[in-house]
This record gives C-alpha cells, structure tokens and sequence, in this order.
C-alpha cells in the first residue's frame, strides 16, 4: 500500500479513533510532537520562545479566529496557485477529516495548475502532514492558544508556511512569507496578516529550527526531531532497539521513490532500462525485487507509455515480493484474498504465465472494476474477480481447493507512513489491537482453503510484532498441519541477506523495515500445509 499502489502525528489523538482521517485540529501540545533535525536548516538557533509570542500578534489585532470565520472561500472559486490549493486541502483535512490524498486530487483537478505548481502544493500537504508534530512545537511557543483556539485556516496557513520555511529550501523565504500574508489580507483581515507575518519574521530572525531542550529521553527527542507520535516511538523501540527505531521514523519522512514491477509477459527488464534511459530517464534494476525497477527524475511511471501498453506496473518494492515468494505455477489454482488494487493478483498470473486461475477477491464491490482494469491492462486473461469479505470465502470455495492463497490482510499501515503521513496521526493502540484480532480471523478462515501440500502466503504493510510474526505465531498453534516454509527465491534471501533483513536461522517469515532498502515496511511469511496432518 502506498501512493503508488493504493492504501499515507500522539498525544490527545483527533477526535477520529481508529479513523483513517486525520484530525489535525486535535492536537495538544505536548506528548511527541513532531520534530525533526533538517541539516542545513538556518543555523542560528536561539531558542523557540524568543520572538513575537503568538499572543502577541494575536492580540494585536481580533484573536486568530475572531475575523477568520469570514475566511472561507468562496464556493466556485478555484485556488489561486499553488499555496492556495495546499491551504484548502490542509484546511478540509484538519476541520472536516477529509482524506489527504482524495482531497489532494480533488482540489488540484479543479485548480487547473501546472505540473510545477501541482507538485509544490502536493509536497506542502504532505511535508506539512508529516512534520506536524515539529510544528506544532515550534508554533505553540509563538501563538497564543496553539492549535485549539487558532481558526483552522489560520492554523493551516501557519503550518504549512513553517513547513515551508523550514524543510524547502528551494523555495525563497521572502516568498513563502509574503504569499502567506497575501492570503491572510485576502481571507481574513489586517489583524490576521499581522500575526501571521510577525510569527513568520520571527522565526527567520531568530531560526527556523529552534534546538529541542536538553535532557529528553530517548522517545521524546526521536518523536520530536522525527515527527511521530510519542506511543508509537515507544513500540518502535520496544519492537526494534532505539537506533533502529530512530532510522524507521527517518525513514518514514522521506519521499518516496518511483518503483514499477515489469510484466515478463510484455516486456524485459533491461530493454525497458535501455527504453528509459533513451527518454531521459535515470532508472536502475530494484536490488530488492527481482521484477523491480527504480527510477528518478520520472515524474509520474503510470502516465508513461510503458504503463498504458502494459509493461510495466508500478509498485513498490517490498511490495512486489509478496507474490514472488508465494512463488505460483503455471496452471495453479491461486486465491488472493484481499486483493485491490490488484497489484499482488496481476504479479501473481504474470508468475504464471496467464495459465491456470487467479481468484482475486476484496470486501469493496467498487473496488472489482480496479483489479479488472489492471489485468486487462497487462493483457492477463486468467484473473477472475469476486467481491466478498475475506472471512467468508469458505463458504465459496470447496476446503483445500487452492494451491495457493495469500492474505495480505488489512494492517494499521506502520510500514507506508512515507506515503500516508496521517497513518501515524490517526491510528491508536487499540486500533492496533483491534487489527491483530481481525487478522487472525482471517488467517484462520484463509488456510482452510488451501489444499494439502500448498502454500499459504500472509503479509501486511506494517512493523506491528503483534499484526505479523504474533498473528503467524498464533495460526501455527492452532493449526499444526501447518508450518513455516523457508523456501524462498534464492534471488530475494540473497538481496535480504546482505542488508542483514533476515533472521538467521530463517524459518520462513521475514520483517523488512523502510529504513533498510528505502521501501515499505512490509512483512512476508510463507507457509506450506503439510500433505498428511503432523501426528
């Protein structure tokens, strides 16, 4: 899952628990507020406080919000560029819950701006999403009442002007500083352009990146300069080893890269390499995915002519092991359980050589159209789809009717937070523990249908103990006709084995991290069912 294949801060969490809808507003100053340590940022850091507290250019005119409720814009009017664009999704994300991405289209559809202009206000709501916790931080010494009693354009504009200043260096100050004030003048009125200037020139005056305090423990400074919340920190460094942990939260705010999987039914690897480079295109094979490409400088894989004819499918790169290790013959009987958008069904068939029958099912009948688009897309004529919940298939299946079957069952998303910032802002621990139930329900129901001597293929986007190697742990103690299986392609433990990603001795299951290959976090088991029961 991501923002190439489809599924992107915690303190007092928006009022959405368990929601995949962020709510921005809900935030409180204190537990793990985002933060993170930008080298090369302005150097000069004497502290947060000094400066125009918020109060002071709030009170200076009406409070942030007195005016502001006469901000909003008017219906029909596009956004005037791209600040104003990010403003409206920033705005709808943090008073309404809207989702950021589905937003994020919605508004740059109806902007009409250039692709330029489209990339700047994709990357000010996302970056602005991500670092919310930094922030909020640095805002909250500086305004009055931060963020509860502060308008939610206000407060909007605020962040993502910071964001600006602070983590885009491309972009002048001057400019990000005046622009924000245009829109404050066009929105509200001189009180609230005063503020928002005077808060803006005082963190270039006094920089734009203020040290943490000293003496923080080791949860608090690494969700403070990485920008996670303080709860999820902590299972980071229960789950991993602070280092390890600090190198995920990292990771989980960097940009993700472009990754297309290549159907060996349409296309070569290396002709594509070739065909990509002749176009301007730096691209390389995936060290990580044997079907995998990484490009830069690429813009956007599935507006190319290699995705509309079919050769390629973009994906990221943990993702494309999944079907790699379930690793289906020609003419097998293969049942992808959860299935959209339909990445993992079409990679499988294109395993099989189109040959054979790939079942790919999912809960969301809207969601059937997606998968069927992709096979024919790729020119794959063996992938049947079905719309049902996952824990009733075998009420639709005959038992041991499959050769194989993959659950890659819905997660929390700990391992795409790169691509849904929000992820890490919405989900709670008893979403987590809520998951892990379901999961295991679904396993149970899922190794009912594979046939003695098959293969059964589990994987989440997340780094959760308790959604992965927990939830294996559990089926294989209720069901010992099971085992794990390490016989994985020897091209991919190898690719493993030489970032230290696998356990050693491997059993047959194995958790990549997002900082070790600059991919998803993504766990994989593999397991055969025996042909007799074991005794």
């Amino acid at each position: 899952m991501n923002r190439q294949e489809g599924s992107r801060s915690s303190r007092e969490r928006p009022g959405a628990r368990g929601s995949d809808k962020p709510r921005l507003n809900s935030r409180s100053h204190g537990q793990g507020r985002p933060g993170s340590n930008k080298p090369g940022s302005n150097a000069a850091r004497e502290g947060a406080h000094a400066g125009p507290q918020a109060g002071a250019g709030a009170q200076a005119g009406p409070q942030a919000g007195a005016g502001a409720r006469a901000g909003a814009p008017k219906k029909g009017r596009r956004p005037a560029g791209p600040r104003e664009a990010a403003l409206r999704v920033l705005e709808r994300v943090d008073s309404e819950g809207a989702y950021s991405g589905l937003e994020l289209n919605r508004v740059l559809t109806e902007a009409e701006l250039s692709r330029q202009d489209a990339a700047l206000a994709t990357e000010i709501v996302y970056g602005t999403i991500q670092r919310l916790n930094t922030i909020d931080y640095v805002l909250g010494a500086r305004v009055k009442g931060w963020p509860r009693k502060v308008e939610p354009w206000v407060r909007s504009l605020l962040r993502m002007s910071y964001y600006q200043l602070r983590w885009l260096d491309r972009v002048p100050a001057h400019a990000v500083t005046d622009e924000a004030v245009r829109i404050a003048k066009k929105r509200g009125h001189a009180g609230i352009a005063g503020l928002v200037n005077g808060v803006l020139r005082g963190l270039l005056r006094e920089g734009v990146a203020p040290p943490l305090p000293a003496g923080l423990d080791a949860a608090e400074r690494i969700a403070l300069e990485h920008s996670h919340p303080r709860w999820l920190v902590e299972r980071f460094i229960a789950a991993y080893g602070p280092e390890a942990a600090e190198s995920i939260c990292a990771a989980g705010n960097e940009p993700p890269h472009a990754s297309a999987r290549v159907n060996p039914l349409r296309a070569k690897r290396g002709e594509l390499l070739e065909a990509m480079a002749a176009e301007g295109i730096y691209a390389r094979p995936s060290r990580l995915a044997p079907a995998g490409i990484v490009a830069t400088r690429a813009g956007s894989l599935a507006a190319t002519p290699w995705y509309r004819d079919g050769r390629l499918t973009v994906q990221d790169e943990s993702s494309m092991l999944v079907a790699a290790v379930a690793a289906p013959r020609p003419g097998m009987r293969v049942l992808d359980c959860c299935a959209a958008p339909g990445g993992k069904s079409t990679h499988l068939a294109e395993l099989m050589e189109d040959r054979g029958e790939v079942i790919a099912n999912d809960v969301h009948p809207h969601k059937e159209a997606l998968i069927a688009q992709q096979a024919e897309r790729l020119g794959l004529a063996c992938v049947r789809t079905t719309v049902g919940d996952a824990a009733e298939l075998p009420d639709k299946h005959p038992p041991g009717s499959m050769d194989v079957v993959l659950l890659d069952a819905p997660c929390s998303g700990f391992g795409v937070i790169r691509r849904k910032p929000e992820i890490k802002w919405n989900k709670t621990e008893e979403d987590v523990a809520s998951l892990a139930a379901l999961q295991r329900r679904l396993l149970e129901q899922a190794g009912k249908l594979v046939r003695p001597g098959g293969t059964l293929v589990y994987s989440t986007c997340t780094i959760a103990p308790e959604e992965n190697e927990e939830a294996v742990r559990h089926f294989l103690g209720s069901r010992p006709d099971f085992a794990l299986d390490p016989d994985w392609p020897e091209e991919i433990l190898a690719a493993l084995r030489e970032e230290n990603a696998l356990p050693e001795p491997f059993a047959g299951m194995a958790q990549l991290l997002p900082h070790q290959f600059g991919s998803d976090g993504f766990f994989i088991a593999r397991m055969k069912r025996r042909e007799q029961p074991a005794t």
